[in-house]
């Protein structure tokens, strides 16, 4: 009985250790995967960097945005978004408005069991990231 006891504290904390979330790191470019419950459109490419000056900044699928940011631990927010104005294809431009719309009410983050960072809204499902190549 405590031969299996030690077997299950020790199974406990191995998979404690891969559920422990990962660091959201500072100067490192995330790339976008879905946006709430919808993945992005084919090709298209949308970032995240957070600076360590409280800047964030990337691309929206069409356009350059750019926010101020807080963090404090779990807790992150952003400020009010500005991009650049340049038009793309509809679809393109609908699926920019949804994501830094999200942006805006984003109020924590985590990382999930694939490692995959998650910004979570207000209301609704998270933004999803992958931490870009190097």
């Amino acid at each position: 009985m405590k031969h299996l006891l030690t077997c299950a504290a020790l199974l406990g904390g191995l998979l404690g250790c891969a559920a422990e979330p990962s660091k959201l790191q500072h100067e490192r470019s995330y790339v976008l995967e879905w946006i709430g419950e919808r993945p992005l459109i084919d090709n298209s490419h949308l970032t995240l960097t957070l600076a360590d000056d409280g800047r964030a900044y990337g691309t929206a699928g069409c356009n350059h945005w750019f926010a101020s940011y807080t963090q404090n631990g779990e807790r992150l927010s952003f400020g009010q978004v500005g991009k650049t104005r340049k038009l793309c294809a509809p679809a393109l431009m609908e699926q920019e408005e949804r994501y830094l719309k999200a942006l805006q009410s984003v109020q924590r983050w985590d990382v999930s069991s694939i490692e995959q960072i998650r910004l979570w809204p207000a209301e609704g499902k998270p933004l999803r990231f992958w931490a870009e190549e190097d």
